[in-house]
């Protein structure tokens, strides 16, 4: 049957307000989609603009997901799920608009099924559209220096989104604010706003978010849609951040009230790779990252803890604006094919990750041994052995060398995983495996 008499995969472009969740409970999933479309060499590259319904159409699309360290094509038809010829999962507000319900599509293909897109974090989601390491805050515990993460956060193109926690008794239950708790939303912009009132001039900080919903359920506070508050900014800095009031989900909220009633942020630090030359060219920072793969193997490296596989990593050049002269660090601790493999009753293992400053590396164990650890307290840790995809934490640590040891939580548990270190400098790191002697070298060679 066909839905549409003249369909188009974009409409004008694509765009944040392409996307209107269905019957699908995805919206950690729609949060990714919309952050996605405010970077346009990232979107290009996950959605080729190569292909439509014009006069070269086979009925076929294709995406491009990160999976585990490496990019896959991802193939689709156009047959997508209808009730009396309306698309019931993710569409756009446009009705012949067709790239956000393909997107949605490819995604369930990459899973398994639409089945398998029940429930996520948008971290995950962000994850597989860029390759980045995402990292969660939960906004009762904030650090001081939280907005200023997530300005620097925003200035490297990375992918924001944020949550209020679920009230169990009720499904999305509406705050008096106008918020929706268990829902996520996409973080579209971050900025210190000038502000003129009778008696001072300054600047504060305002957060942008969106509603998947894409309607009227909006935030109803201060520097909510037409409330008094916008009288004091100039007219030049309203253009600038194209403020409008349409009902369409968006609004603005101060940072103090961001993390009074939001519960969670997650961020998504974009792979180096991902940042297209025209974003770099145009001063858009980026971070040095190492990546290994590994595995825990019953008998081999999924015993005691001195038997887990390690990594040394070196960390020489501070921070540019670190008065401590301190290094950050982002150590990500990913299993690999664990969606997938839900439907056949695989779940995530527990697992987290510890880190030990070497101080003396020349003579230190190599790999570290159980003498080493019985003497030698861990400098840093992920805050918990958790069951989710990945963990992941960010440390300041003073130059120096480490060693980062991934576990499970459990002994003689067996799973693949993708370790990776994000740093503002660059950083050596390699496995420290036991050294395997050549011998000595036959003269005849």
């Amino acid at each position: 049957m066909e839905i549409s008499e003249d369909p188009q995969l974009f409409v004008d472009g694509a765009s944040r307000f392409d996307i209107q969740q269905g019957e699908l409970g995805d919206c950690w999933l729609l949060a990714a989609v919309a952050n996605l479309t405010l970077n346009h060499g990232l979107f290009s590259q996950i959605v080729p603009d190569d292909q439509g319904f014009g006069d070269k159409y086979a009925g076929v699309f294709h995406f491009r997901f990160w999976q585990y360290g490496r990019w896959v094509d991802v193939v689709v038809d156009d047959r997508l799920p209808t009730v009396y010829g309306k698309l019931v999962f993710l569409h756009s507000s446009q009705e012949n608009e067709f790239w956000s319900a393909l997107f949605e599509k490819a995604y369930a293909k990459l899973h398994g099924s639409y089945e398998a897109l029940k429930g996520g974090t948008t971290c995950e989601a962000m994850e597989d559209f860029t390759g980045g390491v995402t990292e969660m805050f939960e906004l009762n515990e904030a650090p001081p220096n939280l907005f200023m993460i997530i300005m620097k956060a925003y200035e490297r193109s990375s992918l924001m989104a944020c949550s209020i926690e679920p009230d169990p008794s009720v499904l999305e239950a509406q705050t008096p604010e106008g918020l929706v708790k268990g829902h996520a939303y996409s973080v579209t912009r971050v900025k210190y706003i000038d502000i003129e009132t009778p008696n001072t001039t300054g600047k504060i900080p305002l957060i942008r978010l969106r509603n998947p919903w894409g309607n009227e359920a909006e935030w109803n506070g201060p520097w909510s849609d037409k409330s008094p508050e916008w009288r004091f900014i100039p007219a030049s800095e309203k253009e600038e951040i194209g403020l409008t009031f349409d009902d369409d989900g968006e609004f603005w909220m101060s940072y103090r009230d961001f993390i009074k009633y939001f519960s969670r942020l997650e961020i998504c630090n974009l792979n180096p790779d991902s940042l297209t030359e025209d974003q770099v060219e145009a001063g858009k920072r980026k971070w040095e990252m190492s990546m290994f793969e590994g595995e825990w193997v019953r008998g081999v490296t999924a015993e005691t803890f001195g038997h887990n596989p390690q990594y040394i990593i070196t960390l020489v050049d501070p921070d540019e604006d670190d008065d401590e002269h301190k290094c950050t660090l982002i150590v990500a601790l990913m299993q690999k094919n664990r969606r997938a493999q839900r439907r056949m009753g695989v779940e995530c293992l527990t697992v987290g990750f510890a880190i030990y400053h070497i101080k003396e590396p020349e003579s230190a164990p190599k790999p570290l041994d159980l003498n080493f650890f019985k003497f030698n307290a861990s400098v840093a840790r992920s805050p918990s052995f958790i069951n989710l995809r990945e963990v992941s934490c960010r440390f300041k640590l003073p130059p120096g060398v480490y060693c980062i040891v991934p576990s499970t939580f459990e002994a003689n548990e067996e799973g693949e995983f993708i370790l990776r270190v994000f740093s503002e400098n660059k950083n050596h790191m390699e496995e420290h495996d036991e050294e395997v002697g050549l011998g000595e070298i036959d003269a005849r060679v």
